[in-house]
């Protein structure tokens, strides 16, 4: 798939992000030791499995996908003719096909800013990875994680959903 200009500017931070998670993985993965968190509650890590690539590396692979996904969402979004470009009294179901009937950006403008709004998200979840992946890639069997790093962690997914839901509105708003 070929990405348009500004999907290609807007994913730099992503790939930078993925390329920068990945290589503190393969750094820190001769470190660690022979049982790495698998699951981290609020305070403490309450599961533990054994150190493999597969294992550890979960959050690259995470990564990697919600790249993908949102990189195609984002691009998908560009793609789907605005309302405003649909012909004039264009049937909900013309042709067999739902055309108006999707939930379609209003301009071409409105799918811009949804686009960069959900590859925006998708640096925010990766931001939360790298935060999460201090507590998974640590030389230590500690349980003890400290008590700020879930709110560490959920903050920038929630400053990227803020910015998609505002894109989403503002689209909805504008006449």
């Amino acid at each position: 798939m070929v990405f348009s200009s500004p999907v290609r500017r807007w994913l730099l931070p992503n790939v930078t992000l993925l390329a920068a998670l990945a290589l503190w993985g393969i750094l820190r993965y001769p470190h660690l030791p022979s049982r790495i968190p698998q699951h981290i509650g609020i305070d403490r890590v309450d599961a533990w499995t054994d150190r493999s690539i597969g294992s550890a590396f979960v959050p690259v692979f995470v990564y990697l996908g919600a790249t993908v996904l949102l990189t195609a969402c984002a691009e998908l979004t560009l793609r789907v003719t605005p309302q405003a470009e649909l012909p004039k009294g264009t049937a909900p179901f013309g042709n067999g096909l739902v055309q108006s009937s999707l939930n379609r950006p209003r301009t071409r403008a409105s799918a811009l800013r949804i686009a960069r709004a959900l590859l925006a998200l998708n640096a925010c979840t990766g931001i939360s990875l790298l935060i999460g992946s201090g507590v998974l890639w640590r030389s230590t069997t500690d349980p003890e994680v400290p008590g700020w790093l879930f709110a560490a962690m959920i903050l920038p997914i929630l400053i990227g959903t803020a910015l998609t839901v505002a894109a989403a509105v503002r689209d909805r708003r504008t006449p």
